[in-house]
């Protein structure tokens, strides 16, 4: 299983030496993977679909307690199948809609290391394991929405949903450590296992406003919904992998997987009730005010997240029955629909609805498959889709909460997903022929296929949904706490509420359709406000942020060293001096007993010589005696046992007189710059932090430790834990690792950057 998920990682590193031996079949060949990692999954299928639940366990961070746990379930093999399958299209598909592309390799491998990183999402039991790949998910979305990164579009989508994404993802990673925290372990199935009960923990309420956070911007839901529209700027390969079955998905998933904790609790019901149908709604709309084939699409995507959001949100046994059909419905559709518009736009060079018509002469499969998967959207019968839509309706009617108003929504939702439907189907395809960029024709067989292979498993599981309703009841049963729960599929179920429901969907819509030329427009103008003023609200948090960073950087990052240190001992003078007073905390005891005389001289000497270095003109002066200063304290390392300390401390005075020596014959001439105010404020400064780093050490001196001291513990156990004789090297590596490790950073940070100047020189010269 672990070899599963590092699979598609560890092939998107092989992929640039790779590529050239792959050569035009490079997607084919790529396709492999998601297609063997298929089969894998699909023998999960007995085992899950009778009731099992499949563990993996490997130790990860166990000073921690944290192992990389994985699950196999309803769910996860939903999802797992989900990503993997129509994986599997999208990597042929991308192989020719990119052919000849000089970057096709780098392409493909962020969508390996996408797949992976979704498919450990989906997998792992282990809460700080699925943050991990949560946060990977962001990041290869990342390079690829911004993957035409010559374009301004494409860069600004990037960074928007990378932003939004992230930063809901750092609420939810407090919400998950929150949640850890209640529930005494990082286990999600221990976690499970408790059920409700954590609801009564006065956390719970903030650890799920976290946790929702995160889970909304990722699956875009209102006020975070628009980001996912605009993430159109990415290759049609990316959109339809993003919102098909992967990464918009993660989102609904988490609510799932967490929904048997949060059963009945009302602010999750309400909260997701309420979000999910607005989002459902305003996506809805704005999927029918809009021209563009890829946008009617991203935002028919928005209205499915939030149709799957309310579905949780009303957590009925019938509800969560509908969540599950309508996620498998629209992945199906949905990965059909993106690829046929990118087939579109690759063969007529255009996107635009009003530019497109009378196509189904020049492409009779495309337009075939197309209208199927339409058929689906639009919840007609006999689809796939058609058996989602009837249990949305169902699952609104019998809801506990905002029943009334969910309705409302989802009738609407529905009439307008049947126009943009139309727009899809029937728009570019039918009525007289309308000149394109390019020449209309058949696309290749491998941008054909996925698409055509889709838009026919929506219409055979509309005829035969038992095929799937193992699988299908397996998920159920996961995200409903174990509960039973029965599940019958079928297009007729007799003349009832949902059906009459469907049934005015589908008329008004139609007459949406009809008059879409008159209507866009002003409806256009009724949503803007809702859809795109969180956008432009993000606009001016954007500009604040950069006029904050200008502001700072004017005051605190100026390029003067001696403002850095300023502000830096302010700072320290501040932090020092508030713990002080408010804590009062000094403590002290003097004792001049055991001073000795050489003692006393080598302080005399070090105060001497920093009082020269202050005071003199001579920039030799200065360095000679900061060298004294340097000495000096080598010689104190010396008087108290620290030989090793003392030869750093000589190497590295020597080294800086030297080099100070040598780079005073290229200074300009001495000048005196500061004011005699400033050198009274400099004084001051300096004297203060000088007086509260005394106090300091003062009061440390005085505190004793708990228990054994620092220096027993370490030599008790540098040998016993660290396997180290030398007690200072284990200090360096082992108990202070993250500190040194820090430092070997810097140092090495700093040598690239040596380098770089040392080279930029060297070639400016050549």
């Amino acid at each position: 299983m672990l070899v599963a998920i590092l699979a598609g990682f560890i092939l998107a590193l092989l992929v640039p030496r790779l590529a050239p031996v792959m050569g035009d079949k490079i997607g084919w060949y790529l396709s492999a993977l998601p297609a063997a990692l298929f089969v894998y999954f699909l023998s999960f299928w007995p085992a899950v679909t009778a009731g099992e639940t499949i563990h993996y366990s490997y130790r990860w961070i166990p000073s921690l307690d944290i192992n990389l746990s994985l699950m196999v379930d309803g769910l996860s093999l939903m999802f797992a199948l989900l990503i993997t399958g129509i994986g599997t299209f999208i990597f042929i598909y991308a192989g020719r809609y990119l052919h000849g592309h000089q970057d096709i390799h780098k392409l493909l491998m962020y969508l390996l290391a996408f797949m992976a990183a979704m498919l450990g999402l989906v997998l792992s039991s282990n809460l700080i394991a699925m943050f991990v790949f949560w946060e990977l998910t962001s990041f290869t979305s990342y390079l690829l929405i911004g993957f035409n990164h010559e374009q301004e579009k494409a860069r600004k989508a990037a960074l928007q949903g990378f932003f939004i994404t992230v930063g809901g993802g750092l609420a939810l990673m407090t919400g998950l450590i929150l949640l850890g925290h209640i529930g005494g372990s990082f286990e999600m199935t221990e976690l499970l296992a408790q059920g409700t009960s954590l609801q009564d923990n006065p956390l719970f309420l903030a650890m799920m406003g976290l946790i929702l956070l995160g889970a909304f911007t990722k699956s875009a839901q209102t006020p975070f919904h628009f980001w996912l529209p605009n993430a159109m700027a990415a290759p049609t390969p990316v959109s339809a992998y993003l919102h098909s079955a992967t990464m918009v998905k993660a989102g609904i998933y988490l609510m799932a997987r967490l929904q048997p904790m949060m059963a009945d609790f009302e602010p999750w019901t309400i909260t997701l009730s309420l979000f999910g149908g607005v989002t459902m709604t305003l996506g809805a709309i704005m999927a029918v005010c809009s021209t563009d084939l890829k946008r009617i699409l991203a935002f028919s995507t928005v209205m499915a997240l939030g149709t799957l959001t309310m579905l949780i949100g009303i957590g009925t046994p019938h509800a969560l029955e509908a969540a599950m059909v309508f996620l498998l419905a629209h992945a199906l559709y949905k990965g059909a629909l993106f690829m046929a518009a990118g087939t579109l736009d690759h063969v007529t060079g255009t996107k635009d609805v009003r530019d497109l018509s009378g196509l189904r002469k020049y492409m009779p499969h495309t337009t075939l498959f197309v209208t199927i998967a339409a058929l689906s959207l639009a919840g007609i019968p006999p689809l796939f889709g058609f058996i989602a839509k009837e249990l949305m309706f169902s699952a609104a009617l019998t809801s506990a909460n905002l029943s009334g108003l969910l309705i409302v929504l989802s009738v609407i939702t529905a009439i307008s997903i049947v126009a943009a439907s139309a727009l899809v189907a029937i728009k570019p395809f039918y009525g007289a022929y309308s000149m394109t960029p390019k020449t209309p024709h058949e696309a290749p067989w491998s941008m054909r296929l996925g698409f055509s292979v889709l838009a026919v498993l929506s219409l055979l599981m509309g005829l035969a949904p038992s095929v799937v309703s193992p699988l299908l009841q397996a998920a159920i049963t996961a995200i409903s706490g174990g509960a039973e729960v029965e599940l019958d599929l079928a297009v007729w179920h007799g003349i009832n509420v949902p059906l009459l429901l469907s049934g005015l969907a589908m008329v008004c819509g139609w007459f949406l359709y009809r008059y879409w030329q008159q209507v866009r427009e002003p409806l256009a103008k009724v949503v803007d406000p809702l859809v795109y003023g969180p956008e432009r609200n993000y606009e001016r948090m954007m500009d604040g942020l950069v006029w904050l960073a200008k502001t700072q950087t004017r005051i605190l990052q100026n390029g003067y060293m001696a403002n850095y240190i300023l502000t830096i001992l302010i700072t320290t003078i501040a932090l020092l001096a508030y713990v002080f007073w408010s804590e009062d905390a000094f403590v002290y005891s003097l004792s001049f007993a055991d001073v000795s005389f050489y003692e006393v001289v080598i302080a005399l000497l070090m105060l001497v010589a920093v009082v020269y270095a202050c005071v003199t003109r001579l920039r030799l002066g200065s360095v000679a005696a900061l060298g004294v200063l340097g000495f000096a304290m080598a010689m104190v390392y010396v008087f108290f046992s620290a030989p090793d300390l003392a030869i750093t401390q000589i190497l590295v005075e020597t080294l800086t007189v030297i080099m100070l020596v040598l780079v005073l014959f290229r200074l300009p001439g001495f000048q005196d710059l500061a004011s005699p105010l400033v050198r009274w404020r400099d004084a001051i400064v300096a004297g203060a932090f000088g007086v509260l780093v005394t106090m300091m050490l003062l009061t440390v001196n005085q505190i004793s430790l708990p228990g054994e001291g620092i220096t027993e513990y370490l030599v008790a156990n540098s040998y016993v834990m660290a396997h180290g004789r030398n007690i200072v090297n284990v200090i360096l590596v082992d108990f202070r690792a993250l500190d040194t490790l820090g430092e070997i950073f810097v140092l090495a940070l700093a040598a690239i950057g040596v380098n770089a100047m040392i080279r930029f020189r060297w070639e400016s010269h050549k």
